[in-house]
């Protein structure tokens, strides 16, 4: 289709070059006999005969430099479209506003050649400017949003604000975690998934190292899963900061262009977002903070499956991975028993729990 059309620009072109100057050649060399050859709608034929011919040495190079520009723009986030069309509007608007009272001086140069050359340095200079400064007029818009949110009353506030979206990181997507807490609808609004995010997962997949190639391609199992079977809306952001290197900073950067809440468990990442302010989601405070509550006293059924790491223990887990040591349970590894929890430890590892088998309390 595309070479169709610029076959026929070819056409229409040559038909109106020839129309125009062909006549004119015809004079030149003084050949007027017969009449007809000077005629205007001959040299139209001519002319278009003439390009659709030239038509077919160059149309290929012409439709791919026009597929690679559309190839270009389509790569381009919207935002960053809409940003820089309108700085380029501003820029070609001054521009026009400078070059009316230049046409009315009757120097060739100043009132041809310098509106031509105003005009494409103020649209050049518009469009970079809208362009590379979309971040903070969007922080500007979101701003503006802001204030009339504030100004309305606090309910009718809050039941029309929607839910922020929310930006997952490597970390949770290899994770996995992400997908079940997905599954229960725990996690409102909008899933945006960063295209540095999957280039960095996809960098990870097709790494050498054995471990780090399944962690890849098991975080890219759960997008798969998140965008296809799993009741939530999924955006794949294609916007890049191509100003910032690291991965972490650009997700930073885009929870303050979007308004938007990292979820990540990296404690660094978790550490930076507090301090920038960021809204930040942590999937191991939300797994920390529905473990079982157990307190000294309580029974619980365990299978004790190891030594521990003194004298006659025995290691047993709960369902969330919790760690129990058994005092005196070596004797009992492979069996399931029933033990009394002694004391509860929270370190920054985690939480541990000491017991001892009820057989050996009743015994006492």
């Amino acid at each position: 289709m595309l070479n169709k059309i610029v076959h026929l620009f070819f056409i229409i072109s040559g038909g109106t070059i020839g129309f125009l100057y062909i006549p004119d050649i015809v004079h030149f060399f003084d050949v007027t006999n017969p009449p007809w050859v000077a005629s205007s709608y001959l040299g139209m034929v001519l002319g278009a005969i003439i390009l659709f011919g030239l038509s077919y040495f160059v149309t290929d190079y012409i439709v791919g430099f026009l597929r690679w520009i559309e190839d270009g723009l389509i790569k381009v986030p919207v935002g960053d479209l809409l940003f820089g069309g309108l700085g380029l509007i501003g820029g070609l608007v001054i521009a026009y506003l400078i070059t009316i009272s230049l046409k009315d001086i009757d120097i060739y140069l100043v009132s041809q050649v310098l509106p031509l050359f105003i005009t494409i340095l103020s649209g050049y200079f518009g469009f970079q400017v809208g362009f590379r400064r979309r971040d903070e007029l969007m922080n500007l818009f979101n701003f503006s949003r802001k204030e009339r949110e504030k100004k309305q009353p606090m309910e009718e506030s809050s039941e029309r604000r929607p839910p922020k979206p929310k930006i997952l990181d490597t970390s949770v997507i290899i994770d996995g975690r992400i997908a079940d807490i997905c599954q229960t609808n725990f996690l409102e609004g909008t899933i945006i998934i960063p295209q540095f995010v999957l280039g960095e997962l996809q960098h990870i997949a097709d790494s050498s190292d054995v471990l780090k190639r399944n962690r890849g391609r098991r975080g890219l199992d759960v997008l798969n899963r998140i965008q296809k079977e799993l009741p939530v809306d999924v955006e794949i952001y294609n916007g890049d900061f191509e100003d910032i290197p690291e991965v972490d900073s650009k997700l930073i950067k885009l929870a303050k262009v979007m308004d938007g809440i990292v979820v990540t468990n990296d404690f660094n990442l978790n550490k930076v977002c507090d301090l920038q302010g960021i809204p930040i989601l942590n999937i191991n405070d939300l797994a920390n903070a529905v473990k079982p509550v157990v307190l000294p006293g309580e029974e619980l059924s365990v299978h004790v499956i190891k030594d521990g790491k003194e004298h006659n223990q025995g290691v047993a887990y709960l369902d969330d991975g919790t760690m129990i040591v058994v005092e005196e349970g070596h004797d009992y590894i492979g069996k399931t028993i029933d033990v009394l929890i002694t004391s509860v430890l929270q370190t920054s590892a985690g939480r541990m729990i000491f017991a001892k088998p009820k057989l050996l309390e009743k015994a006492q």
